[in-house]
């Protein structure tokens, strides 16, 4: 049984950082890509971002380019979400998930992921 615990989320002010970090027990990590999605009070659960089994390939939603960058450390077990220049409209609970199936590339539909952890919320006050 696959099991993925986040953290770091809290109360930010806009145009600040934060990092959210997941581990994941219960697989062999390194084989499978791990991904970020994020649910808005009142929304549907959206894409954030994505990154492959090794770490090179990575992708995200149009709008957190260039301020979010997602990582991972095989060693630790761990997935991150490095959050900078924070927006008020990014306040969400934050969700981590693992994919189904190993190797291959980063990808954002929701589909390909089959485990996911309990979320970790976020707000950016304006």
């Amino acid at each position: 049984q696959v099991q993925l615990e986040e953290s770091g989320g809290g109360l930010v002010q806009a145009g600040g950082s934060m990092r959210l970090s997941c581990r994941a027990s219960g697989r062999t990590f390194s084989y499978y890509g791990m991904g970020w999605f994020r649910q808005a009070p009142g929304l549907g659960r959206n894409f954030v971002a994505a990154v492959d089994f090794s770490g090179h390939d990575t992708y995200y939603a149009d709008s957190v380019k260039g301020r979010f960058t997602i990582s991972r450390d095989n060693a630790k077990t761990t997935v991150y979400l490095q959050m900078n220049s924070l927006k008020p409209e990014d306040t969400a609970i934050y969700y981590c998930a693992v994919k189904t199936n190993p190797f291959g590339l980063a990808q954002a539909d929701e589909s390909k992921y089959n485990y996911w952890g309990q979320g970790t919320q976020v707000t950016v006050s304006s």
